[in-house]
């Protein structure tokens, strides 16, 4: 029978471990690289370039609305490759399980995972799964690691930033902070609002169709647009400068920050993109952006200049400016 918790022995190696693997892993990812059960994935690739990429999901709380640590898991090693100008194709999945995890919220998680790899178009072709008692960690850590193909011609890199250079946002920012902020305290409002947690491999094919010298790519992650924005000008020796009115924030979320305290510019992102594209060339990178689903709302938001090398600065909507920092501190840990 099927226990409806996590027990120690589901890490031991043994029945029950195997178990797990047959009857919950294998028909979720099902493909013959992972049927295989070796302990590494062979397989085949494009000649070229590789991008590799790895990531550990911690998040609390694990399920919210829009998502969970599961789709997150994925999208989030997806985006990464995606932000280096690859084709994902591989993902491996390492999850950390502790003892009395509900058997029903993991079948859930898993379920998420497929249905994430298979929107991406990526296989998980590997993994690994350790339990560990409880009160050792919290509910479920999940690592994800990831293979993918760059195109010839592509060099995409923080550095490659250059004077002129158009910044677009392909869309809303804040959005997956603060639904996991509102979730983790309790917080309740009127207006509903959800991660944006999603993958953006298919928006950068198509931007890459058009305009394969993007110069930068960047998910704003943890630090949010502001840190992200910061880490490009001090990496490629520029200044940058934004524009207070062109950056969309969804009203319900520019509400919460101004009532609790936060500058949306620092909250965490898992469904945005940021590109630097030579003048000529953005109004086609936009209109591509534009075309996928989730970048709909995606807008020209700032530009790169000469002056002041290094720092970034917010033009504000009623005509000042200010410096917009790098991120000091946690605002929001276990936020992916």
């Amino acid at each position: 029978m099927k226990p409806d918790t996590i027990l120690l022995d589901h890490g031991s190696g043994g029945k029950v471990a195997h178990r797990l693997t047959t009857d919950l892993l294998l028909p979720v990812f099902d493909n013959p690289i992972l049927n295989a059960l070796n302990d590494g994935a062979v397989f085949h690739l494009p000649g070229g370039r590789l991008a590799f990429s790895t990531d550990t999901y911690v998040v609390d709380p694990p399920f919210f609305p829009g998502g969970c640590i599961g789709d997150l898991a994925v999208n989030g090693t997806v985006n990464d490759l995606a932000m280096c100008g690859a084709r994902p194709l591989f993902l491996s999945v390492g999850l950390i399980l502790e003892e009395g995890l509900p058997m029903a919220d993991l079948e859930r998680i898993v379920r998420e995972m497929g249905r994430a790899a298979a929107a991406a178009g990526v296989q998980v072709v590997t993994g690994d799964t350790k339990v560990v008692p409880r009160g050792a960690a919290d509910r479920i850590f999940i690592n994800t690691s990831g293979v993918g193909a760059v195109p010839a011609g592509v060099a995409i890199d923080s550095s490659r930033a250059r004077p002129g250079d158009r910044i677009i946002l392909s869309g809303t920012i804040a959005d997956h902070g603060i639904t996991i902020l509102t979730q983790r305290e309790g917080l309740a409002f009127q207006a509903a609002i959800k991660s944006d947690t999603a993958p953006l491999n298919a928006m950068v094919a198509g931007m890459l169709a058009v305009e394969t010298d993007i110069h930068v790519l960047r998910d704003p992650t943890r630090g949010g647009v502001g840190t992200a924005l910061n880490e490009i000008a001090e990496k490629s020796a520029v200044g940058i400068r934004i524009h207070e009115d062109r950056i969309p924030v969804r009203p319900e979320v520019e509400g919460i920050c101004e009532l609790l305290g936060f500058d949306p510019l620092y909250i965490a992102n898992e469904g945005k993109l940021l590109a630097f594209v030579a003048p000529a060339e953005a109004e086609a990178v936009l209109a591509a952006v534009r075309r996928d689903p989730y970048g709909r709302e995606a807008r020209i938001i700032g530009e790169v200049t000469a002056d002041h090398p290094g720092r970034v600065v917010l033009e504000t909507r009623i005509g000042g400016s200010r410096i917009v920092g790098m991120l000091t501190g946690e605002q929001l840990p276990r936020i992916c």
